[in-house]
């Protein structure tokens, strides 16, 4: 296979970008060049080795046998079609991010290292690609690490700025939480396998004690929970995210939460056997919650790039919604169901990776053109920034899910699963899966509504600051990376029904139940189980394209030359200003009323200047307080520094005290273990 060989050459190549970028600091533009050069070239070949192996068959590759070991080799690696569909999301996601920063991370020149901004850039994609590709436990567990590391290296990148040394190092702590219960859920499979490698793994779990299996899974659901950001423990994400450059925030938005996803999916369905019912019950639930929790907290946020941060939690419960469906079908043993659900898991993982990539993209744009994140600051873009605002357009669309782009699709399949759950004849099931279905439509309803708000009160309208009103136009090559994904945003829910066959081909890898007949002919999209639903998205397009043709024709056919009159707008007397139109604010102000149950938001208002008894100058601000921060977290955290100060009096800083305390240790351990 070709793929032997590209996957070899996409380590080696990252590694030499990343020594390259540390060797050329002092050489800025060349440094640029090679180290993202490096690892756009590292992107194309992970894609290469994806559709390879996705359209082909498996790979299983040694790397360094015999050279430490005889008979063992140093890396083994294997990318199945799972992994494959994963890896192709990150080859095209990190040649955007990888051809956008070339321009992006100029901005850093002088400020910090961009020698150091492109070795970890090199280095967290090369990450990324071995926790896809591992083989076995040791080798995951170091991956995982070696990603965690290398992105907290970038989260704390621009470490001057306020929050960020607190935003990465509440991220690594949160993450290690997660990889201890990891390591504590797979240890059991492992052990009850005799042994680490994944393959004598798979099917492992059927064989444990109902008990340590249940237990198994539910550490494994906490420990992957973290790193996707599910609620409640997401709270690193919507920090984390925002503060590392915009181009890393795609690649983590993107494609790091979904290693989560992906291993959750490998955990479930391969490691512990057939799931039960309450563990999709639980998925299921839990992912309703996020997607709901993610959207009102994003519908109020000011800080663009935080805004996206807490929809990739919405949009990591919509997964979480398709593949606690799939779970708790396959569970009573409707496998074809099952199947749909998975694969409405896997299409929204993959089409998540393309739009919020481009929209972490383009917050950066603006970012980098504006001087700031703030909404209220922003405005009136759309004229100043041309390109970026009709790219960034397309990412709305798509996640807002408008047909026929690509956030449609996932999401149609997504509801389709869960209509079809109404065959059940368990009542409790039945109301659970209405509740998530019910849940899902209203954070569709949000999300659509969240991101008018974005769009238009950065783009439309006019400029709120003076550094809105002096934007300029980002330079080509970030032009380049979110047109890249704009394209394909556009393309991949155009060709859905084409590209569903593939999908199909990854569910059944890990249901060994395919629908590849009744779900896609090729032009349009269906259900199993007979006629339920259907829709075609290029008939779909064209109809829509035909029905604007129509009217812009008709109306000037119809409507002739009219002769047109420019004047003010009726003003009552006051002339018409940015303070005029909506802010983001103001926008979200009825939803923030409406569910101030959950915000518990406290408007003020400040008097700034009393010109008479009648006319005062007034400021309204409100604010939503961290809600899971300040009952959750914070009495935690508490509660460890409390224990850690009294656990403080057994440091004398006596070295004597110290081979005490080490030699009494190791005798309870002889005696525990002896």
């Amino acid at each position: 296979m070709v793929s032997e060989l590209l996957l070899p050459a996409a380590i080696i190549t990252a590694l030499a970008g990343a020594a390259a970028a540390m060797m050329l600091e002092k050489r800025e533009e060349r440094c640029l060049d090679v180290s993202f050069g490096a690892a756009a070239i590292v992107s194309l070949l992970i894609l290469a080795v994806g559709l390879d192996v996705l359209l082909g068959s498996n790979l299983d590759l040694s790397i360094g046998q015999g050279i430490m070991v005889p008979t063992a080799p140093i890396i083994h690696l294997r990318v199945d079609k799972l992994s494959s569909l994963f890896l192709i999301a990150l080859g095209v996601v990190g040649l955007a991010a990888s051809v956008y920063s070339r321009g992006y991370a100029k901005e850093y020149s002088g400020h910090y290292s961009l020698a150091r901004f492109g070795a970890l850039f090199n280095l967290f994609i090369l990450s990324l690609l071995l926790v896809f590709s591992a083989s076995n436990l040791i080798l995951f567990l170091v991956s995982w690490e070696f990603m965690s590391l290398t992105s907290f290296f970038l989260v704390i990148y621009e470490h001057r700025k306020e929050g960020t040394l607190r935003s990465g190092v509440l991220y690594l702590v949160m993450t290690h939480l997660g990889t201890a219960m990891i390591i504590a859920g797979l240890v059991p499979i492992a052990l009850q396998a005799g042994s680490l490698e994944f393959s004598v793994m798979s099917g492992a779990g059927a064989l444990m004690d109902p008990t340590v299996r249940s237990a198994s899974f539910l550490l494994l659901f906490l420990g992957f929970g973290t790193k996707a950001g599910l609620v409640p423990l997401h709270a690193w994400l919507p920090q984390a995210h925002p503060a590392a450059p915009s181009s890393v925030s795609a690649l983590m938005s993107g494609i790091m939460v979904k290693t989560a996803v992906f291993m959750l999916i490998r955990s479930v369905f391969d490691f512990l056997g057939s799931p039960t019912v309450w563990w999709g019950l639980l998925v299921l639930l839990v992912g309703a919650i996020s997607a709901l929790v993610g959207v009102l907290y994003a519908l109020v946020e000011r800080d663009m790039k935080k805004a996206l941060a807490y929809s990739s939690i919405e949009n990591v419960g919509i997964i979480m919604i398709a593949l606690g469906a799939s779970m708790v079908f396959l569970a009573y043993g409707f496998a074809q169901l099952a199947a749909l659900a998975l694969i409405a898991a896997l299409l929204h993982s993959l089409y998540h990776a393309l739009f919020k990539g481009l929209l972490f993209l383009g917050a950066g744009a603006v970012a980098n053109a504006t001087g700031t994140r703030d909404l209220e600051r922003m405005g009136g873009l759309a004229r100043k920034m041309k390109w970026t605002g009709a790219i960034f357009f397309v990412g709305v669309l798509s996640i807002a899910a408008i047909p026929p782009l690509n956030g449609f699709i996932s999401e149609w399949l997504v509801f389709q699963s869960l209509f079809l759950s109404f065959s059940f004849s368990d009542v409790v099931v039945n109301l659970l899966l209405a509740a998530a279905l019910g849940m899902l439509a209203l954070t569709g309803a949000l999300a659509a509504a969240c991101f008018v708000r974005m769009y238009g009160t950065a783009f439309l309208a006019r400029p709120r600051s003076s550094e809105a009103a002096e934007a300029k136009e980002v330079p080509k090559s970030m032009l380049a990376g979110m047109g890249v994904l704009a394209v394909l945003c556009i393309l991949t829910g155009l060709l859905s029904a084409s590209i569903l066959p593939a999908i199909d081909s990854v569910s059944a890898s890990v249901l060994h139940v395919s629908i590849r007949d009744s779900l896609s002919n090729g032009i349009s999209i269906g259900t199993p189980g007979g006629n339920f639903s259907s829709m075609s998205p290029l008939l779909v397009a064209i109809v829509g394209v035909a029905v604007i043709v129509a009217v812009l024709y008709l109306t000037r056919f119809y409507g002739g030359r009219t002769k047109t009159t420019v004047s003010d707008t009726w003003d009552c007397g006051t002339p018409l200003t940015s303070r005029n139109e909506y802010t983001p604010t103001g926008f979200s102000q009825p939803v923030n009323r409406v569910f101030n149950v959950f915000y518990r938001s406290k408007p003020q208002i400040t008097v700034l200047e009393e010109r008479s008894p009648y006319l005062r100058k007034l400021s309204f601000s409100t604010s939503v307080p961290p809600m899971f921060e300040r009952y959750l977290y914070d009495p935690i955290v508490k509660l460890v520094a409390g224990l850690a100060k009294r656990a403080g009096v057994i440091q004398t800083g006596s070295i004597q005290t110290y081979l005490a305390y080490i030699a009494v240790t190791l005798v309870v351990l002889l005696l525990l273990f002896r």
